[in-house]
């Protein structure tokens, strides 16, 4: 039962890492110009040897880019918090109960992610400037995608999981 439960513990701050990363680092799209230069653009900046905040990001032809912003930050959000609540549910729940609590905050973690990256991947043209949009996706969105999975089998191992001796 211990080594179930560090997988399920290690799985989960895997998903958060991979979560982190993806909210973080600055490579959602990434074009190369003719010139042989690289811009990495990300959900707030776009870079190549300096950075610059992606451009009309405020404004409402910008919606869709502000609710990817907010979705990947809540789940990341979400998915710390049902850690901790599992944490605490570990030591608090009676032997035999399922971590019902844990399992709900991390599938909502879930859909928070598979959102932004679904939004992204439908309108990231409309909310980059003309030169950037001949792009590609990039590693942060890929971990964004690969991060859904991974905290979707995460709230459903918490869902059948019981707390044991």
């Amino acid at each position: 039962m211990l080594i179930v439960l560090a997988f399920i513990i290690l799985f989960h701050l895997a998903a958060a890492v991979l979560l982190f990363v993806a909210t973080i680092h600055n490579a959602w799209w990434v074009v190369s110009s003719t010139r042989g230069d690289v811009i990495y653009t990300d959900l707030w900046y776009s870079c190549n040897v300096t950075c610059y905040p992606v451009e009309n990001s405020h404004t409402v032809e910008a919606a869709y880019l502000q609710a990817v912003q907010a979705t990947i930050i809540l789940a990341t959000i979400l998915c710390c918090i049902s850690f901790f609540i599992f944490l605490l549910q570990l030591f608090s729940i009676k032997q035999g109960e399922r971590f019902i609590f844990t399992a709900i905050i991390q599938l909502l973690a879930s859909v928070c992610v598979m959102i932004a990256a679904s939004i992204y991947t439908t309108q990231n043209k409309s909310f980059h400037v003309p030169s950037l949009q001949r792009g590609s996706f990039g590693s942060s969105y890929i971990l964004a995608w690969i991060s859904f999975p991974m905290t979707l089998v995460s709230g459903l191992m918490y869902l059948v999981l019981r707390k044991r001796k």
